[in-house]
């Protein structure tokens, strides 16, 4: 609700205007309901650019607005429980009035700072106010071990005392921590079971009966705060745990979660990375399902540690590291355009490799290793979406739709390489070469682009040695793909 047009809030530098014009105050927790109540009677988007969640996250976080509560949000990470949080700012009204010069955004209809009772009581309706806009309601803390009571609650300043010539039983010696300074905003901790036991008692209290204790002060701030929570489930048994008289006074525990269908993904991918998208590199579509199926292979791995999380910063990171792999390549052939191929997936493992915790089998493994079976597994599953199931077809007598193509092989004594750094056209030839590929893809996907053919050319091959029709060896400068009987058949 933008009040700044209708009151000409620019113009008002007083509380006796305010009064004036029948301004009225309200609390963050209303504030937010009935900016979320006019959304949802208007049809809005109340969580823009969050994916996945409009079923199950979204409704759960907009009941718990409703009723008023503080939330913890629990998931594993890069499951936007950070942004979810941020985007809670979209529900503010536009600009709140504050006393000016007030340490803790004290409202002028309801002050509750020392400060801001004195100049009230002093000036009446003469006190000067200023407008805080809704983008500095926001404060946010990591719960790390070292976080002291002092830094989020307050403290006595010995130098504010020397300078004020007070003694320290004057609470204007008080300087105010993270959390009274945020009074009227929206308050996130993240990664709340980090936090130290004593210092969630310290919250309760604030939660529960708005009282701040700092040293020997009795202080009663009714503070005026939507706190709202972050946690990892790994983090209760890691690290710590959510002090029980704390978890008793959130209002709502709502449970994140990662995409459930590859579409959703790559929308999240394609939204977040696009700051790198680069006109001089096509990117096939089935490169981009390939790329969200690898993550959610790593997700269901026995080898991945599932209680830590694959992160969807995972798909991101990896979607960069394709495009660069493909910009390198065209860079170093001196090629103002170029098409993501499959060997370019190799050089994703980096990203891989650095966003997945393994367990003792995939340490044994090989971090490396996982990540090249993770992509291979990709390529098998998603293969069966585009083309005939492939069986064990050696062991069958009738014909199958890739016996042209094996038998080609057969007949490549040498094998079949294909260089990583080759040149767009080489590459295209030497793909063009193995014309059984083109049958193929003309009686199960006529329809394909032209653009796209050769990606799924050498996907095809993939997914043959992924079944072991073909086999695939990975060298320096490339892959070879061979036919294994062949191979044995002449002694090589």
């Amino acid at each position: 609700m933008s009040q700044k047009k209708d009151m000409k809030i620019e113009q008002m530098n007083t509380l006796g205007e305010l009064k004036k014009v029948g301004y009225q105050s309200k609390s963050i927790k209303d504030e937010l309901r009935d900016n979320l109540i006019q959304k949802l009677k208007n049809k809005e988007t109340t969580f823009e650019g969050v994916h996945g969640y409009e079923n199950t996250v979204i409704p759960e976080l907009e009941r718990a607005i409703l009723s008023r509560h503080n939330i913890n949000l629990l998931g594993l990470r890069g499951q936007a429980k950070t942004r979810l949080a941020r985007l809670m700012l979209n529900l503010l009204d536009d600009y709140i009035p504050v006393v000016e010069g007030s340490e803790i955004n004290d409202d002028p209809f309801n002050p509750i700072s020392r400060f801001a009772v004195e100049c009230i009581n002093q000036k009446g309706d003469n006190t000067p106010i200023s407008w805080l806009h809704r983008s500095e309601r926001f404060a946010e803390k990591l719960a790390t071990p070292d976080v002291t009571v002092a830094d989020i609650i307050g403290d006595v300043d010995p130098i504010k005392a020397a300078n004020l010539k007070l003694s320290y039983a004057d609470d204007r010696v008080i300087h105010y921590g993270m959390i009274p300074r945020a009074n009227r905003c929206i308050f996130v901790i993240n990664e709340l079971p980090d936090l130290q036991a004593r210092i969630q008692v310290a919250l309760f209290n604030i939660l529960q009966e708005g009282d701040i204790q700092i040293r020997g002060f009795k202080l009663r701030l009714p503070l005026d705060m939507q706190f709202i929570f972050t946690a990892n489930p790994e983090d209760y048994t890691n690290r710590g745990s959510i002090v029980t008289p704390l978890k008793d006074r959130i209002g709502s525990q709502i449970l994140t979660h990662y995409p459930k269908d590859i579409e959703t993904a790559k929308i999240i991918t394609q939204q977040e990375a696009k700051s790198i998208q680069n006109d001089t590199i096509y990117v096939p579509e089935l490169a981009k399902d390939l790329l969200e199926q690898i993550v959610f292979e790593a997700r269901e791995s026995e080898l991945v540690d599932v209680k830590s999380g694959v992160s969807a910063r995972l798909s991101i990171s990896a979607y960069e590291n394709l495009l660069s792999t493909a910009e390198r390549r065209a860079l170093v052939n001196k090629e103002a355009n170029t098409s993501v191929r499959l060997s370019d997936f190799v050089g994703i493992i980096p990203a891989i490799t650095g966003k997945v915790e393994l367990v003792y089998e995939g340490e044994q493994e090989g971090a490396a290793q996982v990540a090249y079976n993770l992509i291979g597994n990709a390529v098998k599953n998603l293969f069966e979406a585009y083309f005939p199931k492939i069986e064990k077809l050696r062991k069958q007598d009738e014909e199958t739709p890739y016996d042209d193509i094996i038998s080609w092989f057969f007949n490549q004594k040498d094998g079949f390489e294909l260089l990583d750094d080759l040149r767009d056209k080489e590459y295209q030839q030497m793909l063009d070469a193995i014309s059984p590929l083109d049958d193929l893809l003309g009686q199960q996907q006529p329809k394909l682009h032209k653009q796209d053919s050769y990606f799924v050319k050498e996907f095809i091959l993939w997914a043959l040695a992924e079944n072991k029709q073909l086999s695939k060896y990975r060298f320096t400068e490339g892959i070879q793909f061979k036919d294994p009987y062949g191979s044995y058949i002449s002694g090589l």
